[in-house]
């Protein structure tokens, strides 16, 4: 690298001195610039010295800006998300050709001279005076290092950008005291290390290493000779030599390089010569950034980490120093997402549902008691291309989903825990028949709800039809229980009950106070579904949901990430009386389809009025999941369908959502064992004739749909938002 020795002795103020002094005498060009007369500074020839030293300020060096990796809870990678690709890497862990390369031709006489390179200037100055012009300048690499400093804070922003890069003289006067600053407390090799790391070298790649990667597909520390020549010379114009676009002149500029390493003897002319005949020899990496990279299907999940992230003050006082933090921070940020389960999820997905299919599936799972979400998937891809998407299905509005989908008759298993935990039995009957007049007045939170217009609710079938008992009427999913049910115990227990399970409208809005809720009508997510059914399996305590295990900065220190909140919604009773419930959906139910024969299980279906969308959400006592597949539109209804390259007539959360759940379900569970679920005994007591409830008496008409009870009558509406699922419904039986 050439003989190394300090400044010349120069102290600061004899160096500022200097320079100035050149500059007066000169009135001409430093570094590019016309600079005039001391005076016009405000500083006198005389007080020279003393007066550059007292301009304010100290360098300020923010940590440079790198990319975050994102992790499963294995350790392994999902995604990287950076707005400038970089990574930090030690002066010893980049190769000497790389450093004798870019002194070379960026500073050759670097260790000789100080921070300011006064030969330099007077060479500059010389030049420029007789070309009439500016050909030359005399910036030494650590005021290039300290430019890139003014860069690097002033981020993506193009107006901070200009000013940090704008040729004015209090900007070059600012970068020369930083340089005399940086030299005396860094030392030469620390800003070699620091320029290096800094610097551009065009195709997104910042810092000598992103750099190695983009265009070798090496590291830094495995630079080649004629490697570090041609990215040392990319650094003067990082576009104009740009390899990819332009081999030939990027050829030529690394030539140019390697004979300058060779007059400087850090080479040999022998070694100049082989190295310029060898080929660029390029092996490009592209650039990889964002969710849109992850893997296993992985990037709705890694886009509602990042959605977290962004809303979460734990990480930033404004959502601005949270995005500055996520695209630069260089974290390490390992989540909760089981690669195992992960797999399953997709595999399921793919073998049931096509990217290309009218309607869509969403499906998360989730770890009862902790709250982890372990996989989260869909149909048609992330990303912006034919029958792919951002908006991830799964979560809602506030975090990247939409305006939700309504459940059906999944909610009915939120009605069932709310009246056993008030005391009602779950052998509790009803008349419940095929159809009937909605029972009014019903108590809400804040009053009642009065059927003013006499509409009716049916069951799926006409064979549906009592008196029967909740264990009867939950496995066949019976509408007109249900019904009678909410109108008993009221409105409220139940949206009380829900809101204590986690579950809130995906549009962020509150519950509707209306007794169709039992029904599936308030839009919800498969992250609601998936985390409230956990509560069931945790013996009635909810814990809310989380993504985040823990998060590194480049430091290695451990930063605070948001934690479950867990809080008991029910009995363990309840909760064990509900698993007794559902268990009878997949075992004699309509969830046959979705029932695990290896383990306790236990779910219920769902299917909203005119299928626009059909669920299945079910648990283990160690995972819970759930299944929606519809049209985020709310515009294709699911029936004459064709889904996965299987033809339905009509869509039941049996027969599509159902087998996807237990697919997914198997596989993430794979070699792994679960506890029964606890039950209790619930005495059979359907078609007795001893029904007591208060059905009113609804008279069985023909025919086998639902009719939409909703909208303008039960107040229960689905607006479409983004893309999002919206509209009206009655929950069928499932």
């Amino acid at each position: 690298m050439g003989q190394k020795r300090s400044g010349g002795g120069l102290s600061t103020a004899q160096q500022a001195a200097k320079f100035l002094g050149v500059s007066v005498l000169a009135g001409v060009v430093l570094a590019g610039i016309a600079l005039p007369a001391a005076g016009a500074l405000g500083l006198s020839a005389k007080g020279t010295a003393s007066e550059f030293d007292s301009l304010p300020g100290e360098l300020k060096r923010p940590p440079l800006s790198q990319r975050t990796q994102i992790l499963d809870a294995n350790g392994g990678l999902i995604a990287t998300v950076y707005s400038r690709d970089r990574q930090v890497v030690s002066l010893k862990n980049i190769n000497k050709s790389m450093q004798q390369a870019i002194v070379a031709i960026e500073d050759s006489r670097f260790y000789q001279h100080g921070a300011i390179d006064i030969k330099g200037i007077l060479r500059a100055l010389n030049k420029n005076a007789q070309d009439g012009g500016v050909a030359q300048g005399a910036s030494t690499l650590t005021q290039q290092y300290v430019k890139n400093v003014f860069v690097e804070e002033a981020g993506d922003d193009p107006t901070k950008v200009a000013q940090a890069t704008q040729q004015t003289l209090g900007r070059k006067i600012k970068e020369m005291k930083y340089a005399i600053q940086l030299e005396k407390e860094l030392g030469k090799d620390k800003i070699l290390e620091n320029y290096l790391n800094i610097t551009f070298f065009g195709e997104q790649a910042y810092g000598v290493e992103a750099a190695a990667k983009r265009y070798f597909s090496t590291s830094a520390k495995n630079l080649t000779l004629p490697q570090s020549a041609l990215l040392a010379g990319l650094v003067q114009s990082p576009t104009t030599y740009d390899p990819i676009n332009d081999p030939v002149t990027a050829k030529k500029r690394r030539d140019t390089v390697l004979q300058r390493m060779a007059d400087l003897k850090d080479i040999t002319q022998a070694q100049a010569d082989a190295a310029k005949k060898a080929p660029l020899g390029l092996k490009v990496s592209k650039p990889k950034s964002g969710c849109i990279t992850a893997v296993n299907g992985a990037g709705f999940f890694c886009d509602y980490v990042r959605e977290i992230f962004l809303n979460d003050n734990t990480f930033g006082t404004t959502r601005a120093a949270r995005v500055q933090r996520w695209d630069h921070g260089g974290l390490t940020i390992k989540t909760t997402l089981d690669p195992k389960a992960q797999a399953s999820v997709q595999s399921a997905i793919s073998s049931h549902v096509y990217a290309s299919d009218e309607v869509a599936t969403a499906v998360t799972l989730v770890q009862p008691g902790t709250g982890k979400v372990l996989a989260m998937g869909q149909s048609r891809p992330y990303g912006l291309g034919k029958n792919q998407t951002t908006i991830n299905y799964s979560v809602n509005r506030n975090r990247g989903g939409g305006a939700g989908y309504q459940p059906g008759s999944t909610f009915k298993a939120i009605t069932a825990a709310a009246a056993i935990e008030q005391g009602t039995s779950a052998s509790q009957v009803y008349p419940a028949p095929y159809k009937m007049n909605y029972p009014s007045p019903v108590s809400t939170c804040n009053g009642s709800w009065t059927n003013t217009d006499g509409s009716t609710v049916q069951n799926e079938s006409t064979s549906e039809k009592g008196p029967m008992g909740m264990k009867e009427a939950t496995a066949k999913s019976v509408n007109t229980y249900y019904v009678q049910l909410i109108s008993d115990i009221g409105v409220c227990s139940v949206t009380k009950m829900a809101t204590s399970m986690g579950i809130q409208r995906a549009d962020g809005k509150k519950l509707d106070q209306v007794p169709s809720i039992t029904l599936g009508t308030q839009e919800v997510t498969p992250l609601t579904m998936a985390n409230a059914y956990a509560t069931f399996a945790n013996g009635g305590v909810y814990c809310s949901p989380t993504a985040i295990e823990s998060i590194t900065d480049t430091t290695g220190k451990q930063l605070a990430v948001p934690k479950t909140s867990c809080q008991r919604a029910m009995s363990t009773t309840t909760a064990s009386t509900l698993n007794t419930l559902l268990k009878g959906v997949v075992e004699d139910g309509t969830g046959q389809q979705a029932g695990l024969t290896d383990r306790d299980s236990a779910g219920k279906t769902g299917t909203t009025d005119s299928r626009y969308a059909a669920w299945f959400v079910g648990y283990t006592s160690n995972m819970a999941g759930a299944v929606w597949v519809g049209d985020p539109n709310h515009q294709r209804k699911m029936i004459g369908i064709t889904i996965g390259g299987q033809y339905h007539s009509k869509v039941y959360g049996a027969d599509t959502p159902g087998p996807i759940w237990k697919a997914a379900m198997t596989g993430a569970l794979a070699g792994t064992s679960s506890p029964n679920l606890p039950t209790v005994a619930i005495q059979d007591t359907s078609n007795n004739g001893n029904g007591n409830g208060n059905g009113n008496g609804g008279t069985s008409t023909g025919g086998t749909n639902s009719t939409g009870l909703l909208g303008g009558i039960f107040n229960s509406t689905g607006n479409s938002s983004n893309g999002r699922s919206g509209g009206n419904g009655n929950g069928n039986g499932g």
